[in-house]
């Protein structure tokens, strides 16, 4: 796939007569596998600038909501924390997340694959059962105890299938079983619980309001559900899968029962039904991923400085054009007539699909890599050579 346009100047208006002062905005997602979106992002302005050295390149990571939403906030200014933490099988680990104070106010941003990531844990049955997320309800009590009155939650790349409860568990809540006691940690155990002792859990999680990043419409269990869709992608096995659907049902059940509210609404499958505990117990929100980070990052006050857009992820596919961030900020884009380039890994859509969402060159790696496995291991240089070339339309 290799779009060229024949006249560069032609595509900016704005920048007429001034090319080189051309402001370039250069916001990627990440390449998974490859290259982080700061990352992509300084291998795209190396490119561009080869070709136009004296235009303003703005460097401006952008995510959707899921792996990479912490990387953007912090590339935009938020100050980042590590704590440790409980991963999702128990191990300890380090996670990051990250803070902005305004006018007093502080805003918290904190990313489920940080503490209760698929990256650190082996998917099999067992552990798909086990897998938990008590470690992003440590990194919610950080926030809390730094004063944060928001939060917002980064759904994604997460190892648990526990509808959220391990989060709730590390901020005070028992999950208890027809004897009385407190349930192990994991989807697996959901299906034994039948009470919830809510004494201990944490009050400020009342007057905190809860943003939660969903690009994802399937229910908390069911057919559609998190165990069904994602929990084998976690090493669970059909078996394992109808004990977790089962767990999450019932969970539905106990949170009903205890709080009034129903929880298994579209999106709340997302990150193993993750935002089922917070919709329970919280007055949380499920929003479009890239939206929110959109807004949280000041995109649109970059976008309104831009005469031209450079985006890109690792696989431009016929996903992408639902709404990730790449074809998002495209959109975005075209709607204030500014001009877009993708750059990607791959792409597997056509120049008209493109096209139709304002972008008017486009590349892929692949077009100047020898190989794919070259492409993956040496990602900064290919980006770097596609985006000169996309750029100089040769």
């Amino acid at each position: 796939m290799d779009v060229r346009i024949a006249d560069l100047a032609s595509a900016f208006p704005r920048a007429a007569g001034m090319m080189e002062r051309m402001r370039i905005l250069i916001a990627p997602d990440k390449f998974k596998g490859s290259l982080t979106a700061a990352e992509a992002a300084a291998a795209i302005a190396e490119g561009a600038l080869r070709v136009y050295p004296d235009a303003v390149a703005t460097q401006f990571p952008i995510a959707d909501g899921g792996e990479g939403t912490l990387e953007a906030a912090v590339a935009a200014g938020y100050e980042e924390h590590i704590n440790a933490v409980v991963g999702p099988i128990l191990a300890p680990l380090g996670a990051a997340w990250a803070t902005r104070k305004d006018d007093g106010n502080v805003a918290a941003v904190i990313e489920t694959a940080q503490a209760s990531g698929l990256a650190d844990m082996e998917p099999t049955p067992a552990n798909a059962l086990r897998a938990h997320s008590y470690g992003c309800g440590q990194l919610i009590a950080a926030a809390l105890d730094a004063g944060a009155t928001e939060i917002v939650l980064g759904l994604g790349g997460s190892a648990m299938t526990d509808g959220g409860s391990g989060a709730l568990r590390a901020l005070g809540l028992k999950p208890l079983d027809s004897a009385g006691n407190v349930v192990p940690l994991g989807g697996g155990s959901l299906a034994d619980v039948v009470a919830l002792d809510t004494s201990g859990l944490d009050p400020r999680l009342a007057a905190t309001t809860f943003r939660i990043a969903v690009d994802v419409r399937n229910p908390l269990y069911g057919n559609l559900g998190a165990a069904h869709v994602f929990a084998p992608q976690k090493g669970a096995d059909p078996d394992a899968v109808e004990l977790l659907d089962a767990g999450l049902r019932n969970w539905a059940s106990v949170l009903r029962t205890a709080t009034g509210r129903d929880v298994n609404v579209p999106g709340a499958g997302a990150a193993g039904g993750f935002p089922a505990s917070f919709l329970a117990f919280t007055d949380a929100t499920l929003e479009g991923g890239f939206a929110l980070v959109a807004g949280l990052t000041g995109l649109a006050a970059q976008l309104s400085e831009a005469d031209l857009v450079i985006t890109g992820e690792g696989s431009l596919d016929s996903q992408s054009l639902t709404g990730k961030a790449p074809i998002a900020l495209a959109d975005a884009a075209r709607d204030r007539g500014i001009p877009v380039i993708v750059v990607a890994g791959r792409i597997l859509v056509t120049p008209e699909d493109l096209a139709g969402h304002g972008v008017v060159a486009a590349a892929q790696l692949l077009d100047v890599a020898p190989s794919p496995e070259d492409a993956v291991a040496h990602a900064a240089k290919y980006l770097a050579w596609a985006t000169s070339q996309v750029l100089e339309g040769a």
